[in-house]
């Protein structure tokens, strides 16, 4: 009997205490929320430097409202091997035309596909936390 009383005391003064917190429904409600600075993505930039061996080459554009699904691939058509020769821009590596056991396949590999999971769009903003990551010598800046 004492301990029940003695829990129920504290879970009384606990929850006494906890009025002052606020539980929220999300990221935003929480002390700890900075928002991002909202900002437009360059039109075009020169290519990023890499920080480490085999890191996905940013993109240097805007991707916003590019079209990646299943069925369609807005980046390849610029960027396929076919129509890198007359844009000009960067074609896909040929790692992204294996199978996972390294084998030539026909066409881009469905793990390679999907672009902008691994390729990112650039843009000059503040932070939000600071990076104090180093390349290793020799490699990126």
């Amino acid at each position: 009997m004492k301990k029940s009383i003695l829990i129920l005391t504290a879970l009384f003064a606990f929850a006494a205490q906890a009025e002052d917190v606020k539980v929220g429904h999300g990221i935003q409600d929480s002390p700890e929320y900075i928002a991002p600075a909202f900002h437009s993505a360059p039109k075009e930039s020169g290519l990023a430097p890499l920080n480490y061996v085999n890191q996905p080459p940013m993109v240097p554009h805007a991707t916003k409202n590019y079209q990646v699904t299943k069925n369609i691939n807005q980046c390849l058509t610029c960027h396929s091997p076919e129509a890198s020769r007359v844009t000009g821009a960067t074609r896909i590596s040929p790692t992204h035309f294996m199978d996972r056991d390294g084998n030539i396949i026909g066409g881009t590999s469905p793990r390679r596909y999907f672009c902008l999971q691994c390729h990112v769009s650039q843009s000059d903003v503040e932070p939000i936390v600071q990076n104090e990551f180093k390349p290793m010598a020799g490699f990126g800046k």
